[in-house]
């Protein structure tokens, strides 16, 4: 789960990472009064959504007014505002943060994100903030830096004075980092977060280290313990039919292609994904049903996939275990019954009682491709959706 960015402020500053001072408007009059409070000189208003590049997409601009701020609050709420992480559609801005101006001297960059391969959380820092992280990963991995660590340990003061020197901090400011480091580790640790990213962390003029843009990403599955942290949400800034997956406890991510892809368990899930696009094809979704799938389960699946109109067929793709064969097959034609699917569907199954699940959809009837392997199912799926 993603939030705003004056969402993770909040959060980061009740864990001692330090933020400038600022407030979230809904309306240009809101927006006014805030830069009223703050001083009146220099604020920055910026519009709030899930995406980055904001900047560009001019979704980040300088008032030297209360007046100034109110006008460019008035022309940001309910403007579509289009980034290259939002797509060509863009995102409606809903609300503005206002903060105070800074005078800043550097912008850098930190951030603790999991990884997967090590399993464990990885500290990385760079004196190129304010850019684009992954184009300085991707063309001078040398300016980033990084830190695995040890779980059971935590962020220890040398690492993070290592970090600090390593992006060209000078004494004092490498004792602010470790702090700051610190607290956004305990922050990280405290919320179950998969992301927490400052970019850029700003060394203002008089030489204080300032958290300027924050990020944050929680793992949906350690939410129950974090109830204020869930309904932070804002189901405005997500797709409709990854809201409408989630209610039926199915992991449902839109994408441009034209496959449909319903598959039990996330590898095989990648798996079809990769072999349609080797196949010349392009999938639509990722679709896990999960393992413990029911009919019922697999009725709404099928209502997903359908709601997207750019669905031309759907390849299915299940290995029965717990999610026996004939359980899926009776699903699909019920499902396919009730709901009139227009698109052609090739299922692939294999495992707990797949000739009964196959015996199943010979006799029903209905129009129904079947496939003995995976690369059968992708040529045949590919084929279909042309």
């Amino acid at each position: 789960m993603k939030i705003h960015e004056y969402q993770a402020k909040a959060i980061l500053a009740r864990h001692g990472v330090p933020v400038p001072r600022g407030e979230v408007a809904f309306n240009a009059a809101e927006a006014r009064e805030i830069a009223g409070r703050l001083g009146g000189s220099v604020v920055v208003v910026k519009a709030q959504i899930h995406a980055g590049g904001r900047g560009k997409g001019g979704g980040v601009k300088l008032a030297k007014s209360p007046d100034e701020a109110e006008t460019i609050a008035r022309a940001m709420i309910g403007m579509t505002l289009v980034t290259h992480q939002t797509g060509p559609e863009g995102r409606v801005v809903s609300r503005v943060l206002v903060e105070e101006g800074l005078q800043m001297a550097r912008e850098l960059y930190v951030s603790i994100v999991l990884d997967r391969a090590a399993g464990k959380p990885v500290m990385m820092a760079s004196a190129a903030g304010g850019m684009d992280i992954e184009e300085v990963a991707a063309k001078t991995p040398e300016q980033v830096v990084k830190v695995y660590i040890e779980p059971g340990v935590g962020l220890a003061p040398f690492e993070a004075r290592q970090l600090g020197f390593a992006i060209g901090l000078d004494g004092p400011q490498v004792n602010q980092a470790v702090k700051l480091m610190s607290a956004l580790y305990e922050a990280f640790i405290a919320t179950d977060a998969s992301l927490v990213e400052i970019n850029p962390l700003v060394v203002t003029a008089a030489g204080e280290l300032l958290a300027l843009d924050a990020k944050m990403s929680f793992d949906d599955n350690a939410l129950y313990r974090h109830p204020h942290i869930r309904d932070l949400r804002d189901v405005g800034e997500e797709d409709p039919l990854e809201i409408e997956a989630s209610k039926f406890s199915l992991n449902y991510i839109h994408l441009d292609g034209n496959i449909g892809c319903m598959v039990n368990g996330a590898g095989l899930a990648m798996a079809t994904m990769d072999i349609i696009k080797l196949a010349g094809g392009e999938p639509a979704n990722f679709l896990d049903v999960g393992g413990g799938a029911n009919a019922e389960q697999i009725r709404n699946a099928f209502k997903i996939l359908m709601s997207d109109k750019n669905v031309k067929a759907v390849l299915i793709n299940i290995f029965g275990g717990i999610l026996r064969c004939d359980v899926l097959a009776q699903g699909v034609i019920a499902a396919v019954k009730e709901l009139g699917v227009p698109v052609p569907i090739v299922i692939r199954m294999e495992g707990t009682n797949v000739d009964e699940g196959k015996r199943l959809l010979r006799e029903s009837g209905m129009k129904l491709t079947t496939a003995d392997n995976m690369d059968e199912a992708a040529t045949k799926v590919v084929a279909l959706a042309r």
